[in-house]
C-alpha cells in the first residue's frame, strides 16, 4: 500500500513537470481580464489656499483657545473679503480648525493630522505643553507654525526653522514678574505655585530666579496640576510661612478657585501670575474672593497708551466684540496678526508653498499688525516684544504700564 501511494505520487509529480516544462502557449492560463483604469485623484485646487488654527476648544481652558480660534476666523474673512493675489491670482484663504484640549498627545496627534493634509501653515498652539512638541511634527513636515502664546523658552530654542512667536517668553514674563515682586510689591516672603505644565513650571521658575536676584525670598515651592479644584493642603502650608505674595504658574481656570480658597482660608497675599490668569474671566471665576490691588499679572505683549497700534487694537476690539459678542480674552489680536503675517509672506514670496514662502516669513520686519510692528529674530521669536503689566481694580483688568 505505501509503495503503490508512493508510485502514484511520482506518476503525479512527473505530469506536472511535464506541464510546467510544455511549450507556452499549451501551459499558459487563460489570459486575465485587463483591469479597469484607475481614476486620477482630484488635482489639488491651486485657488484655495488652507492654513490652520490649532487650540483648546474644550476642556478647563476653552474659552481662551475659542478666544484665539474667533482671531484666526476674523482675519481670514477680512483677507478673503479684500481679496488676496498670489502670483498674480486671486486666492481663496481656507480656515481649518483644530482642537488640541491643552492636552499633549492630542496637541501631537492634531499636528500629525495637519502634516498629513498638507496645509499651507498653522497658528498655535496656545499652551507651551502642546505647542513644543507639535513644533517638531511641523518642522519634520516642513511646515511654519506661528504660536501666538506660547512662552516657554524651550519652543524656539530647538532648532526648528519653521517655528516663530509673537509675544515675549518666560524669560522675559517671570523674570520682569519676580522683580517687580520685590522692588514695587515689596513682597518678604514669597510663595511660588505651578501647575506642572511646561508653561506653569516655565515662568514659575524664571519668577523665581528673578525674586533672589532682586534680593528676595523664596519661602515655599509647591505643586498642583492643570486639572485640580482642591488647594488646601499646599495653601495651608503657604499661609504657614506667613507668605506675603504667592506666585501662580498656570491658568486662569486654576487660578480662580485658588483665590477663592485664599479667601476662605484668611491669606491676605498679593497674588502674581503670568499670562495664563492675565484674562477677564479671570474676574469671573474668582468673583469677589479679589479685592482691588490684590492680582498683578502680565501680558506677553501690548501696546504703548497713545500709540497708532493702541488706535489700531481698540478698532480690532470693538470689531471683534461686534461680531462674536464677546470681549477679547487675550491673545486673539495676536492670532489675527499670525494669519495676517503668514499670508503676507505668500504673497510677497509668490507662493502658499511652504518651502518658498518660509524664507520670506523668517525675514519678516516690521510687519504692522495690530499687536505692534513685527520682526523676527534668527531664531523666530518676536524682536523687543513688550509685557503689559495689569491688576484688577473694580472688578475689571486695569492696565498698569507696558515694559520692553
Amino acid at each position: 500500500m505505501q509503495f503503490k501511494m508512493s508510485s502514484t505520487l511520482t506518476v503525479l509529480a512527473a505530469a506536472v513537470l511535464l506541464v510546467a516544462c510544455g511549450k507556452k502557449e499549451e501551459a499558459a492560463a487563460p489570459a486575465a481580464a485587463p483591469a479597469a483604469p484607475v481614476a486620477a485623484a482630484p488635482a489639488a485646487d491651486a485657488s484655495v489656499v488652507t492654513i490652520a488654527h490649532v487650540g483648546p476648544t474644550s476642556g478647563a481652558i476653552a474659552h481662551l483657545g475659542k478666544d484665539n480660534e474667533n482671531g484666526a476666523i476674523m482675519a481670514v474673512e477680512e483677507l478673503n473679503a479684500a481679496g488676496v493675489m498670489i502670483d498674480g491670482k486671486k486666492v481663496t484663504i481656507k480656515l481649518m480648525v483644530e482642537d488640541d484640549a491643552a492636552d499633549p498627545k492630542q496637541g501631537t496627534a492634531v499636528a500629525q493630522k495637519l502634516a498629513d493634509a498638507k496645509v499651507a501653515g498653522v497658528i498655535g498652539h496656545l499652551n507651551s505643553g502642546t505647542t513644543i512638541p507639535a513644533s517638531k511634527i511641523y518642522s519634520d513636515a516642513g511646515i511654519p507654525q506661528v504660536s501666538p502664546s506660547a512662552t516657554n523658552p524651550k519652543y524656539t530654542r530647538q532648532g526648528f526653522k519653521t517655528a516663530f512667536r509673537l509675544v515675549a517668553d518666560d524669560t522675559q514674563l517671570g523674570g520682569t514678574l519676580g522683580k517687580y515682586a520685590v522692588t514695587t510689591l515689596k513682597g518678604k516672603s514669597i510663595a511660588v505655585i505651578d501647575d506642572r505644565t511646561a508653561y506653569g513650571q516655565g515662568v514659575a521658575q524664571e519668577f523665581a530666579k528673578a525674586v533672589e536676584a532682586a534680593g528676595g525670598k523664596v519661602v515655599a515651592t509647591e505643586f498642583t496640576t492643570d486639572k485640580a479644584t482642591d488647594f488646601n493642603a499646599i495653601l495651608t502650608t503657604i499661609k504657614g510661612k506667613k507668605a506675603d505674595v504667592v506666585f501662580f504658574g498656570g491658568m486662569d481656570a486654576v487660578a480662580g478657585p485658588m483665590l477663592r480658597q485664599m479667601k476662605s482660608l484668611g491669606i491676605k497675599a498679593k497674588f502674581m501670575g503670568g499670562d495664563g490668569i492675565c484674562s477677564s474671566e479671570l474676574v469671573k471665576l474668582a468673583g469677589d474672593a479679589v479685592s482691588d490691588g490684590q492680582v498683578y499679572c502680565a501680558e506677553a505683549g501690548g501696546v504703548e497708551p497713545g500709540s497708532t497700534f493702541e488706535t489700531a487694537q481698540a478698532e480690532f476690539k470693538k470689531n471683534f466684540k461686534a461680531k462674536f459678542g464677546a470681549d477679547v480674552q487675550v491673545y486673539a489680536p495676536y492670532v489675527y496678526d499670525g494669519v495676517k503675517v503668514m499670508v503676507a509672506a505668500m504673497v510677497k514670496a509668490g507662493s502658499s508653498d511652504p518651502a518658498k514662502y518660509l524664507p520670506v516669513l523668517a525675514a519678516t520686519k516690521d510687519y504692522s499688525g495690530v499687536t505692534g510692528n513685527i520682526s523676527f529674530d534668527e531664531k523666530g521669536d518676536i524682536l523687543n516684544g513688550a509685557l503689559t503689566l495689569k491688576t484688577i481694580k473694580g472688578g475689571k483688568l486695569e492696565t498698569m504700564s507696558v515694559i520692553r
